[in-house]
């Protein structure tokens, strides 16, 4: 099966619910996602789903339904993961995002001071600056990949600054967070097997357990993740429990790739799919803190993420059973019109802007949610000093993959002020 072969997919619209894979990476591939969701809120909001490559699962596609999961964390845990698909028992490597209470806040509490105010106020002269850098490099008046030249390497570079990496190797960061979300099980057998993403998982724990014993004890005054690990008392030896320590270098390193880097390349696709967007932005830049909001919205990053049933339990009329999948799609409840008033236009100046799912609820909502909206307002604020347009010249490649809703190619053409 050819990926992007759109023959081959099911017809959203009459195939019996029953036979219909609502997890079909290629649908995300090709952008015809939303029908699927559309019909499962309308038909079938609670979905038993009893055959996929990840195994049976419920999907929840309301936006309602969704927050009264993740609010009852007793019911619906995170662990042992949050993706679709199960990892061996053996190579489970345990994140706070995939915890639940206490050690979940032990854990987040540790890494939470890289995001606080004061940080945050830090970052932003350096992200402006290298932001800068950035677009004023671009060529004028041929055409280039946006993703590689500009969402590929900005967002590279601050996971760089954020772990305190070793520059020159930065771009490993990129590389891993790629194989660590491109399982061949959420990619219709075109990502990576068990084997090839374990040596991924092996070189970067080889470097990152290195880097924790360079910075042992050196009592330098960084907020780096891996400094700051060191410091609080309930992570400090994380680096003896391997497993620990991968999977939340694996969460650090995807939570902080994957949100920015395909919001920043979104964006520029939907302001030309909505120009009329653009020209609102463009009249009033005051609009940008909102349009981030809206791509991040209109994007939804991460197209899902998953808990599991505890305890045998009814949930709106449904018997879920202990030890259940439950697949919450973050991007269905975006789509939502019970919540969101004309889901499905791109508007920048949308009211209650900020009401969104893509940055999950309750404990477990994204811990870099304010970094990743000054990375976008940063990049707008600066393009639009720049740009007096940012035209797509063909359509992007998108990933074939259903946790990261992404493009790897986006063909594009600026014109300076």
């Amino acid at each position: 099966m050819a990926a992007g072969d759109k023959g081959h997919l099911a017809d959203p619209h009459t195939t019996p619910l029953s036979e219909l894979d609502v997890s079909d990476p290629r649908r995300f591939e090709l952008d015809c996602w939303q029908p699927v969701f559309e019909r499962l809120r309308r038909e079938s909001p609670i979905h038993f789903q009893a055959e996929s490559p990840a195994g049976p699962f419920w999907s929840i596609t309301r936006f309602e339904d969704i927050v009264a999961v993740e609010k009852d964390t007793e019911t619906f845990s995170s662990e042992p993961t949050i993706a679709i698909i199960d990892p061996p028992d053996e190579r489970r490597a345990p994140s706070f995002i995939a915890m639940d209470q206490p050690q979940h806040d032990i854990q987040r509490r540790a890494v939470q001071p890289v995001v606080a105010p004061k940080n945050l106020l830090e970052f932003e002269a350096l992200i402006r600056k290298r932001t800068g850098e950035a677009l004023d490099s671009l060529p004028e008046g041929e055409t280039f990949d946006w993703v590689e030249l500009v969402s590929r390497n900005l967002t590279t570079q601050m996971l760089a600054t954020l772990f305190d990496f070793p520059w020159d190797l930065r771009e490993k960061l990129s590389e891993w967070s790629d194989a660590i979300t491109s399982d061949e099980r959420m990619t219709a057998g075109t990502g990576l097997s068990r084997e090839e993403r374990l040596a991924v998982i092996g070189e970067f724990l080889g470097i990152f357990t290195q880097l924790w014993h360079e910075r042992k004890g050196d009592d330098q005054e960084s907020f780096d993740l891996i400094r700051l690990l060191q410091r609080d008392p309930n992570t400090a030896n994380m680096v003896d429990d391997p497993l620990n320590y991968a999977g939340n270098l694996m969460l650090l390193i995807v939570g902080g790739n994957d949100t920015t880097r395909n919001s920043m390349s979104g964006g520029v696709l939907f302001l030309n799919e909505y120009p009329e967007q653009f020209e609102k932005v463009r009249s009033d830049r005051r609009l940008i803190p909102s349009m981030v909001s809206e791509i991040i919205r209109f994007q939804t990053p991460l197209p899902h993420m998953r808990r599991t049933v505890t305890r045998d339990t009814q949930f709106k009329g449904h018997t879920m059973k202990k030890g259940d999948k439950v697949v919450l799609w973050y991007c269905s409840a975006n789509r939502d019109a019970t919540v969101i008033t004309n889901p499905d236009t791109f508007l920048v100046d949308r009211d209650s802007v900020r009401n969104h799912a893509s940055f999950g609820f309750g404990i477990h909502r994204c811990m870099g949610n304010r970094l990743a909206e000054m990375q976008l307002r940063i990049v707008w604020e600066e393009a639009l000093d720049r740009f007096k347009h940012i035209t797509l010249m063909g359509p992007p490649t998108r990933i074939c993959n259903n946790f990261v809703r992404g493009y790897s190619h986006m063909p594009v053409q600026v014109t300076r002020v």
